[in-house]
């Protein structure tokens, strides 16, 4: 439990305290003492490193009321809160802190600090506009690293006062030249830290709203890691230093030089992946019957051919014979079953006046004519008294 405790807190931020010191004292080059706060009477134990306590240019003692920058730290074995303090003043700036803690909530609360605002830098910049103070280490910075990641990178220097009531109007007025300026397409504005008096001009709100009005991407490089001036947060990147901010901007020609070696051999193997692929595709398809042999679809197809013709010229034939001895057989039991065939055969149809069919003899009539068709003609004939027709010669 004490491990994911001291997990938890080491993601914490850091913050500013203000109380008085009832500890104060010196060991190995370090310091470590307590700070006592008056309003909520609570005492916190707190260390500064000796790296630390070289950039502090005021002294402490017990007795002291201080504002102090510092960060949680928990010991696991001890399972003791302690304070890592990044930086210490005398009571005399919380004051201003106050105010520009108020002065960051408003702006935020304008949507000035929006993520959704800010943006991205060029990948490549042509042109970059550099604002610092002249012959400053910041400025020998910037352009030594940026030069040696990309020895062509061109600058555009606009030299501005960097502290002091003047700050702010001269670099606001620098950063306004170089964003109408179309060939610049991305600003640093670089200061190579200090204490917190002299970044108060980077906390003015006429400046920020400057930087926040700009077309052009702009990049804070204001101070060391510890410093925050509300420049860092209205700005579209924020770096810890003017040797970060260059590299940042500026891309490592051996890097990117060794990603373009790297994706034209992804590029070779693919393309050569691709045409060995395609070849043996293609030889495949050389391989198949229909193109090693063209000549074959015809032959095999005119074989076939010849076959069904000859085979059609077969059932042709063969119905016509069936159909031509069908007929003949129609036709005789046609002639079987004609009258005219039976009257061939030597018999006759006798048919009353009335024109009905005589069938039987006592259906005549004695002296009744009657008429008698042969297979050939017809004849007249009267039915006597004992039915027996007779002839008639007239």
């Amino acid at each position: 439990m004490s491990g994911k405790l001291k997990e938890y807190i080491e993601r914490l931020g850091t913050v500013w305290v203000e109380g008085e010191i009832t500890q104060w004292g010196l060991s190995g080059g370090n310091a470590y003492g307590k700070v006592k706060d008056l309003s909520e009477d609570v005492t916190l134990s707190f260390r500064v490193w000796s790296t630390t306590l070289m950039k502090l240019k005021e002294e402490f003692r017990q007795g002291d009321r201080v504002v102090a920058l510092v960060k949680s730290e928990w010991w696991p074995k001890g399972g003791t809160l302690t304070m890592q303090v990044y930086d210490i003043r005398h009571v005399g700036v919380g004051d201003l802190l106050a105010k520009l803690e108020a002065l960051r909530r408003k702006l935020a609360d304008e949507g000035l600090f929006d993520l959704d605002r800010k943006q991205r830098l060029p990948f490549l910049p042509g042109c970059i506009g550099l604002v610092t103070a002249k012959d400053s280490d910041a400025e020998k910075d910037v352009l030594r690293n940026a030069q040696l990641r990309w020895p062509a990178v061109n600058f555009r220097i606009r030299y501005a006062t960097m502290q002091g009531d003047r700050a702010w109007s001269e670099v606001s007025g620098a950063i306004k030249s170089l964003d109408a300026d179309p060939e610049v397409d991305v600003i640093i504005v670089a200061r190579g830290g200090g204490d917190f008096q002299n970044l108060l001009p980077f906390s003015d709100e006429r400046l920020i709203r400057v930087v926040a009005e700009c077309r052009t991407p702009v990049v804070s490089a204001i101070g060391h890691e510890a410093d925050h001036p509300l420049l860092d947060d209205v700005a579209d990147l924020r770096a810890s230093t003017p040797t970060d901010a260059a590299k940042r901007v500026v891309p490592d020609i051996s890097d990117e030089l060794a990603r373009v070696r790297q994706a034209r051999g992804r590029m070779a193997v693919r393309a050569t992946g691709l045409v060995s692929a395609e070849i043996d595709r293609l030889a495949s398809i050389r391989s198949r019957p229909v193109l090693a042999d063209p000549d074959r679809i015809v032959s095999d197809r005119a074989e076939e051919l010849t076959r069904w013709v000859a085979r059609g010229a077969e059932l042709v034939d063969y119905h016509l014979e069936r159909a031509g001895l069908r007929i003949v057989e129609l036709r005789g039991q046609l002639r079987t079953l004609s009258p005219q065939g039976t009257l061939e055969r030597g018999y006759a149809i006798a048919r009353l006046p009335s024109g009905a069919v005589l069938r039987r003899a006592a259906d005549a009539v004695a002296g009744e004519r009657i008429r008698l068709t042969l297979a050939s003609g017809e004849l007249a004939a009267t039915v006597d008294d004992d039915r027996t027709p007779v002839a008639d010669q007239s």
